[in-house]
């Protein structure tokens, strides 16, 4: 059977390369302060391709206050189990760097490239292709739904979960919102690091005033916030909040040479952190500086600076309470804080982290499955990002298994300029997801 589905998936290849340059097309940015219109046409686009695949009373869900999801359904055989499949239509900004039009999709440099065709359209196109590869007659139930506005991180239809319990309920759920570690390594991942956002805010002086005037007994915001953000670090570089603790890690060794070629990290700069790359990535906390207000250095004037702010991304273990995290991070931020400076924090958002059970027998299927598809072995790697509707999911569905892969490799250059996906891995993925409901069909045999 796998060669037949292998077949079936080369051959419908062209086409789905076609529904991808056709998403890729449409500007879809979910963000506060980009237009709507292109929302919503690659919303109906997705609910075209999912009725081509074969897909049943494909429709749009209007979500309450937020972009709509993209619903579509395939019933049950007698007796068969029924899989979720997630993906989302919404794209990160462009932002600058790109060669040419970011919603122009291009081949170059062996990649369909352009905003979205990895991340996160390229999952719509495998979810057609796995149906697609059986006729539109899988071996399971199959429903899939689309999220509009998975980028955003506010996003609406998990608040809306409880109204669509009972279209979305499933044995298994499969998220096509991730990736292999590199290329033609299968890959699941079972584990999403947790995330806090934060600002910090120092204040010292009503005003700026002269540094020869005034420096040295003169607090100075922003070398006081720089002070405390250096201390969330221990001398080796490991994030260092008392309270946050590291997590064990089992799973794939992840090679530094590779890491550092991924990273782009300068010739001869080390890394920070002891211990494993993959313990550092996956299941430790991680602190990162992702914003700081201050004076540009072109045209800065000769004065001490009244007011700092920093951004703060935090990453958390699977299994932490980010709000917990919080917490801990406010504590930590204040006790580091020089005497008599004013400090404000406050949390900007909140995502949970999550882990796989690896025990259940769906996530041994799609192992199976992997193998089939790629020949080899499939390894499990963690995430240190976070997709804020899994936990939502898995809190809805507690009796769901929960798979995540898809075909965001390392150099796919996800939210970043010139983003490109693999065809040749979207199209062994794809299989992967084929064989994966065969797989999940046999276990009710």
């Amino acid at each position: 059977m796998t060669d037949a589905l292998r077949a079936a998936v080369r051959a419908a290849m062209p086409l789905a390369r076609a529904e991808l340059e056709r998403l890729v097309r449409i500007p879809s940015v979910a963000f506060p302060g980009f237009p709507v219109e292109p929302v919503r046409e690659a919303a109906e686009a997705t609910r075209d391709i999912l009725a081509s695949a074969g897909y049943q009373g494909a429709r749009l869900i209007e979500i309450p206050g937020g972009q709509p999801a993209v619903y579509a359904e395939i019933p049950a055989p007698p007796g068969a189990p029924t899989v979720l499949l997630y993906a989302h239509y919404d794209v990160q900004p462009a932002g600058d760097g790109w060669q040419g039009d970011a919603f122009t999709p291009v081949m170059r440099d062996g990649r369909l490239r352009g905003r979205g065709a990895a991340d996160d359209k390229a999952g719509i196109i495998m979810h057609a292709l796995a149906v697609r590869a059986h006729g539109g007659r899988p071996p399971v139930g199959v429903k899939v739904i689309v999220e509009g506005e998975e980028e955003t991180g506010a996003s609406h239809l998990e608040a809306s979960l409880a109204d669509y319990r009972q279209i979305l309920q499933a044995d298994a759920i499969v998220v096509a919102d991730a990736g292999n570690w590199k290329l033609g390594a299968p890959t699941l991942t079972t584990t999403l690091r947790g995330v806090v956002k934060a600002v910090v805010e120092v204040r010292t002086l009503e005003k700026p005033v002269h540094s020869g005037l005034f420096g040295g007994p003169a607090p100075d915001a922003l070398v006081a916030l720089v002070r405390m953000l250096a201390g969330l670090y221990d001398e080796a570089g490991n994030t260092a909040i008392p309270g946050l603790t590291r997590e064990p890690w089992v799973g794939l060794d992840y090679p530094e040479a590779e890491f550092r070629r991924q990273a782009g990290i300068l010739p001869g700069v080390g890394l920070a952190g002891t211990g494993s790359l993959s313990e550092q990535l996956w299941s430790s906390p991680a602190a990162a500086i992702i914003g700081l207000d201050a004076p540009r250095v072109e045209g800065a004037g000769n004065a001490l600076v009244p007011v700092a702010r920093a951004a703060i991304a935090l990453r958390v273990p699977p299994n932490h309470d980010p709000a917990v995290a919080f917490d801990l991070l406010e504590r930590r931020l204040r006790a580091l804080a020089p005497r008599q400076v004013h400090v404000d924090i406050r949390c900007e958002g909140l995502g949970a982290g999550f882990a796989v059970a690896t025990g259940a027998p769906a996530f041994a299927a799609a192992q199976r499955a992997l193998e089939r598809a790629y020949g080899v072995p499939a390894v499990q790697m963690g995430s240190g990002g976070s997709i804020p509707l899994i936990p939502a999911l898995a809190a809805a569905f507690p009796g769901a298994s929960i798979v995540m892969w898809g075909v965001e490799d390392p150099d796919a250059g996800i939210h970043g300029p010139n983003e490109g996906v693999d065809l040749d891995e979207l199209e062994r993925m794809a299989l992967a997801e084929a064989i994966f409901l065969e797989e999940l069909a046999a276990l009710r045999s």
